[in-house]
């Protein structure tokens, strides 16, 4: 499986494409941050970044984009550019039929170091070990987008069996409700 992982942000938004199956060793195949400048318009970064995860997913085609699901935060204006850059990085794999998973913060550091509450440190620290690396990737938004590719890596597998459970468990109670429906019909037409 090869996935881009997007750590979203309007003045970095870091971009991490890895490959690999869980349960085996992973490849880093390209790291780095799409930049905007603060002073430009809010619409202009938006399309930059839009450009860059653009040629990002052009360069390594990827078969699914991880996104950090935006949370929140107690500066408005942070999440908000957050949200939008998030949004851009879903609407460019959306387009190109490219599934989008969405993995929160915790549910990334709890993958990749064993706990929900590591910091940027103890992140870039496994990522640079999971992926064999010499140093860790600079800034921490572009280690930040490989760990939330490696956290999907490895949680698609049980994610997808959830999800066909759930299917197959709604499935027999639709085949079950109209059992019950059909015998309730055959119930009422029966002669008294």
């Amino acid at each position: 499986m090869r996935v881009l992982g997007v750590d979203p942000g309007l003045t970095r938004c870091g971009v991490g494409v890895v490959e690999g199956v869980a349960g085996r060793p992973l490849t880093m195949l390209g790291v780095g941050v799409v930049r905007t400048s603060s002073d430009a318009d809010v619409g202009h970064r938006l399309v930059a970044i839009e450009q860059g995860i653009e040629e990002w997913i052009d360069e390594h085609r990827p078969e699914c984009v991880a996104v950090e699901r935006v949370f929140s935060q107690h500066n408005v204006r942070t999440v908000m550019g957050t949200a939008q850059a998030s949004a851009v990085a879903m609407l460019c794999a959306s387009r190109r039929g490219l599934p989008v998973a969405l993995h929160t913060p915790s549910e990334v550091k709890a993958a990749v170091t064993g706990s929900g509450r590591a910091d940027k440190a103890q992140v870039g620290a496994m990522v640079t070990r999971l992926l064999r690396l010499d140093a860790p990737p600079k800034p921490a938004d572009a280690a930040d987008a490989l760990a939330l590719a490696i956290c999907h890596i490895w949680r698609a597998p049980a994610t997808n069996r959830l999800q066909q459970a759930h299917a197959q468990a709604r499935e027999a109670q639709a085949r079950a409700r109209q059992a019950r429906q059909q015998a309730q019909s055959l119930a009422r037409k029966a002669p008294r």
